[in-house]
């Protein structure tokens, strides 16, 4: 999965989770391809998520991660 289709999926879950205006940065996980870094600027302050994909990965895959991950900070 590439940057784009990423975020966009993590836009869609997160406004699921009830957070539609949050500001989103993404950037690859350095010396580890397919994993991702979003980091979240929200009302209840900053956060980040940590996303693995690759090759063959679905999407509801790396929406479970950002549910798991969001709800837990």
């Amino acid at each position: 999965m590439d940057k784009h289709e990423v975020e966009r999926i993590a836009r869609l879950a997160l406004k699921e989770l009830g957070a539609p205006s949050l500001d989103l940065t993404m950037a690859p996980i350095e010396g580890r391809p397919g994993h991702w870094r979003i980091d979240i600027k929200g009302p209840s302050g900053p956060g980040s998520l940590k996303i693995r994909c690759g090759d063959g990965t679905t999407a509801q895959w790396v929406r479970e991660q950002i549910f798991d991950q969001y709800n837990a900070l």
